[in-house]
């Protein structure tokens, strides 16, 4: 297995405080890698030990097949970081900060032109790249923050809270921005509290609880790993208790509960069952009126996890 990301034991303290608590990550390259955790978790501890602003009190952190241990010029090219709620030079123009930017990593004057062309447009800020940053709107700096975590084409980038303080709109540009990056087998390390957001974009999760790591691994599995399987809702036309009786004897039902003329069938299966369910149905002479699959959401095994831990 490839890593884009492993921490070993990693410890970072502050006074009597333990943030960041033998925490163990796995991030596989090429993934949309969610970093979850409630307030005060260590999310951004962390992320600022990988990226080489902190040092950490105890433990590892390897980053591309690198060893962190402070700030790294060299490792550093190949990672794009945007920080939560960047704060940009009011009086620069859009453009002006990524030169910046582009002659800090070393970037000829050339590369530099056809990189910020390019990424302006990859962001949505195409025509306003000789607008002031000041000008800019909280969606405008979040996404002249994305372009400037891309500039030096870096194979892993680490964005934290990158939706925070968005309307709705900006939420799916930045979601539809992220799956456009990852296309060209970037890894993407995206800590985030917006959990719905992270179910739609990520394809593996890590929560964090108290610096320690709770749950890791693909969204699907932890999902269903915490919050049980899905919950299939069939409503019909008849009394209920022949159909019970029948769709109770098929191997992968684990429970079923009646609500008038609904039964709520929960299943052990890890594929769609509903063929099963609906021939058992129509052999008893019932009649579907609708089915409906009620999937556990992320918001729910989040929860879970967090209570249980205390």
């Amino acid at each position: 297995m490839d890593l884009a990301i492993e921490t070993i034991d990693l410890t970072k303290k502050y006074g009597s405080l333990v943030a960041v608590n033998r925490l163990n990550l796995r991030v596989i390259k090429g993934t949309i890698h969610g970093f979850l955790g409630p307030n005060g978790a260590g999310k951004t501890t962390t992320i600022k030990i990988l990226v080489g602003l902190l040092k950490p009190d105890g433990g590892r952190a390897i980053v591309l097949g690198e060893e962190v241990h402070g700030d790294n010029p060299r490792a550093r090219l190949k990672i794009g970081y945007m920080p939560e709620l960047p704060k940009f030079p009011r009086h620069l123009k859009g453009w002006e900060l990524l030169d910046i930017y582009g002659q800090m990593y070393g970037m000829p004057l050339q590369e530099r032109r056809a990189r910020i062309k390019r990424l302006m447009e990859v962001v949505g800020l195409k025509g306003r790249e000789n607008d002031l940053i000041g000008e800019y709107s909280k969606g405008m700096q979040q996404r002249l923050g994305i372009a400037q975590a891309l500039l030096s084409e870096p194979e892993l980038v680490i964005l934290d809270e990158p939706s925070l303080g968005l309307d709705p709109v900006g939420m799916v540009e930045v979601r539809e921005m992220i799956r456009e990056i990852a296309k060209d087998g970037v890894t993407i390390f995206l800590s985030s509290h917006l959990l719905s957001e992270v179910e739609q974009v990520c394809t593996h999760i890590s929560i964090i609880h108290r610096g320690i790591c709770l749950a890791e691994g693909p969204l699907k599995d932890i999902i269903s790993k915490i919050s049980g399987t899905a919950i299939l809702e069939v409503e019909v036309a008849e009394t209920p208790d022949k159909i019970v009786e029948a769709v109770k004897r098929l191997p992968f039902v684990s429970n079923i509960h009646v609500e008038g003329s609904k039964v709520m069938i929960e299943t052990n299966a890890d594929g769609d069952v509903r063929p099963q369910i609906s021939r058992a149905i129509i052999e008893t002479g019932g009649t579907i009126i609708y089915m409906n699959v009620k999937m556990r959401s992320l918001e729910e095994a989040f929860m879970r996890l967090i209570m249980k831990s205390g």
